[in-house]
């Protein structure tokens, strides 16, 4: 019987789709070289959205950004004008304070009746004004709150940690302890913060409960100041008073928008929201309506077929919805990241589709 006789182990070299023994020639012929197929690295828009995603920085939140820092954040350092404006004001209050004080000195001269009513009455006012000052302070460190927890739940965000994102979110809370409508949603999110660890997932969570009924309550002010202003505009017989309307409704929506999320901003606050609102305008080009929308609302609209002044009322309209969403991503204590940002479309779709909601 005779035994097969078995191959000994051998040594083989691999070299692109050829099998070459280790004793065979190390010279290959170029011409039986497999070609070798390059294929060159193509544009991947999702890469592109993920890294800007994990850097935590889009273009529309940059722009919230820029604009918080130019306004609600905003600290005034010393300039010429500044220094100006402060000793001109020093110089008139301490006139209006001298001339109350001859005024009092003159009361009592008259009588001592006259008098003490006068000193009173000097009295309440200093009180009043001392109050409408802590509350001007109060007011804008609310503002300043609400910025610099924008800016922290977005970075946050950004670099997944939980541990910040727990800290935040209880700030966010805290922040709208005094609103009653808001009970059932810090409830729930008290209960995600003791069972949710990662940080995006929490702060998705508190956006969509919190935050998200408040942008519904700002998107109505938003569409009912750009019906009224439209339809003011159409029918006002002078265009000093479009002006004066388009202005007070733009001022009172700035001020009810902060106060949904809960800026309530006074009167200096108030200018710091304005300055913060025009900055984000500015950013993002939004007073300059392109031609396609303004072909998409005047050119295919009601308001074209019938007369100019309709026209006029749907682009007042138009800017109007523009400055309530430039004041909602302003005073928005989270930024877009679970819900959509809202377009002029989506908070006033009757300045795009008149013609059709009419027939």
């Amino acid at each position: 019987m005779t035994q097969q006789r078995r191959s000994r182990p051998r040594a083989f070299r691999l070299e692109g789709d050829q099998t070459v023994t280790a004793k065979a020639s190390p010279q290959i012929d170029e011409a039986r070289r497999p070609a070798v197929e390059v294929v060159e690295a193509e544009y991947d828009a999702f890469a592109r959205e993920a890294a800007e995603l994990a850097d935590g920085m889009t273009g529309d939140e940059a722009a919230v950004e820029a604009a918080q820092a130019d306004g609600m954040l905003r600290r005034y350092v010393f300039s010429w004008g500044g220094l100006f404006l402060s000793a001109v004001s020093g110089l008139i209050s301490l006139a209006l304070s001298v001339w109350i004080w001859s005024f009092v000195e003159d009361l009592f001269r008259r009588s001592a009746i006259l008098g003490t009513v006068g000193l009173s009455l000097a009295g309440l006012a200093a009180v009043a004004a001392i109050i409408f000052i802590t509350r001007e302070f109060r007011a804008m460190g609310r503002q300043n709150r609400i910025a610099k927890l924008h800016a922290a739940l977005a970075e946050a965000h950004a670099s997944d940690d939980g541990k910040a994102a727990r800290a935040r979110v209880s700030e966010l809370c805290k922040l709208y302890d005094d609103r009653p409508d808001t009970n059932r949603a810090r409830a729930l999110l008290k209960d995600y913060l003791k069972q949710i660890i990662d940080g995006r997932d929490l702060i998705t969570l508190a956006e969509r409960n919190l935050v998200a009924p408040l942008d519904e309550e700002a998107r109505r002010e938003i569409a009912g100041a750009a019906k009224r202003v439209s339809v003011v505009t159409a029918i006002s017989p002078r265009a000093l008073l479009d002006v004066l309307f388009v202005v007070g409704q733009a001022i009172v929506l700035m001020r009810k928008i902060a106060e949904i999320y809960g800026g309530r901003p006074g009167l200096f606050g108030f200018f710091k929201l304005a300055r913060s609102v025009g900055a984000h305008l500015a950013i993002t080009g939004g007073m300059a309506v392109g031609d396609s929308l303004l072909q998409q609302a005047l050119g295919h609209g009601i308001a074209a077929r019938i007369s100019a002044r309709l026209g006029e009322g749907v682009l007042n309209g138009l800017l109007t919805a523009r400055v309530g969403l430039s004041a909602m991503a302003v005073c928005r204590p989270t930024p877009f990241i679970a819900e959509k940002q809202p377009g002029v479309s989506d908070v006033a779709p009757f300045l795009f589709r008149g013609d059709k909601t009419k027939s």
